[in-house]
């Protein structure tokens, strides 16, 4: 999103007042109409290059995937039953923003677990999904475990799921899990941007189910994010945020629920309400 409005900081995002203010001298102005676009369109550049319509979206993404299979995929995984790996590939989208369940995957695409297994390894080295570690410690056994899964490319996730326009995506169930995508995507990609292939990203998750979307890690210090489609962001959505104080050895840092809002305002005393479009 920086590189579409033009933004030349580079730095990877931080929820704090010296990188927000950096995308703000840019003079970017929320525009919601546009962010829905962008989301459902997806960040391939190639679809940039001239104002596409649905149709020319829906070529270009029936075209990548398939040579993505045919040339990419067929020559890795040898796969003899390409409609199982599509079955796979749609499944991993629509699961996107959830925790990982091997299990669940195997059943829609009707493969063993280690087939799912090896075909996600793909998915991972190729860029198309991402696995959120959970954030854990040696002091707290009650942690969860298990990995996040995050479809990046939020455009191809659209067609592989049937969301053909902007209207269809933000009216349909997913609409939160998309968005959730976008803005985990957008926040990877600044620190992939800057040379950063393995930056501290996180999530939280307790046995209490306290959970936490993202947690940026940087030196003993964890800046905590919430991301909501609401415009309107209540405290209520940052009650989590609390089990990072007992941590030991770990300050909070400044916490943030990016969402839908037209401008930056602060939720708390450390925590900032934050337009999508200020990643």
């Amino acid at each position: 999103m920086r590189e579409l409005a033009g933004i030349t900081y580079r730095e990877p995002f931080l929820p704090i007042p010296e990188h927000i203010g950096e995308i703000e001298k840019a003079g970017v102005i929320f525009d919601y109409s546009n962010i829905t676009k962008c989301i459902h369109k997806g960040f391939f550049p190639e679809l940039y290059e001239t104002e596409s319509d649905l149709h020319d979206w829906a070529d270009y993404y029936s075209s990548y995937f398939q040579t993505y299979i045919e040339k990419d995929i067929k020559n890795v995984l040898n796969i003899q039953d390409e409609s199982a790996f599509i079955k796979f590939v749609k499944a991993t989208a629509s699961l996107t923003g959830e925790m990982l369940n091997m299990t669940t995957i195997a059943e829609i695409c009707g493969k063993d677990v280690k087939t799912v297994r090896a075909w996600l390894s793909v998915l991972e080295s190729s860029g198309l999904v991402y696995l959120l570690e959970p954030y854990h410690n040696n002091f707290n056994k009650r942690l969860i475990k298990t990995p996040k899964l995050y479809f990046l490319d939020t455009g191809l996730a659209c067609w592989l799921l049937g969301w053909n326009t902007p209207e269809q995506l933000i009216n349909g169930a997913m609409w939160g899990h998309i968005f959730g995508s976008f803005v985990f995507g957008e926040i990877l990609k600044s620190y992939y941007n800057d040379g950063i292939v393995k930056p501290q990203l996180y999530y939280y998750r307790d046995k209490d189910k306290n959970e936490i979307d993202l947690l940026i890690s940087e030196g003993d210090t964890l800046y905590p994010i919430e991301i909501k489609t609401t415009s309107d962001p209540t405290k209520s959505m940052i009650s989590a945020f609390r089990c990072l104080d007992g941590i030991p050895g770990i300050k909070a840092g400044t916490g943030a629920v990016i969402c839908l809002a037209k401008e930056r305002l602060p939720l708390s005393d450390n925590v900032w309400i934050l337009p999508a479009h200020l990643i």
